[in-house]
């Protein structure tokens, strides 16, 4: 479970650091939809993907690793969305 909170972890701080780039977009592009739902879609991915990871390796729960595929697919919309919002411009 060490190995499972670890990877939580390791996700969770590549997605904080996401979310300062969009942030540091937006003081360029402020006002852009893109860059919104791509801050959005990293939340939610954290808190889906890290937090079911946390809850999984604190609770032993297996069914909670069910969760951890949504917020994964949320990191990859965040992240097209960041990219498409910097292409845009």
């Amino acid at each position: 479970m060490l190995a499972v909170w670890h990877t939580g972890v390791e996700y969770h701080i590549y997605h904080a650091f996401g979310l300062l780039a969009v942030g540091l977009v937006a003081q360029q592009r402020p006002g852009s939809a893109l860059l919104k739902w791509s801050g959005w879609a990293m939340l939610a991915g954290i808190v889906l993907f890290s937090g079911s990871l946390y809850a999984l390796a604190l609770s032993s729960e297996r069914w909670l690793g069910a969760i951890t595929p949504v917020g994964g697919v949320a990191f990859l919309v965040a992240w097209a969305l960041l990219v498409a919002a910097v292409l845009r411009a």
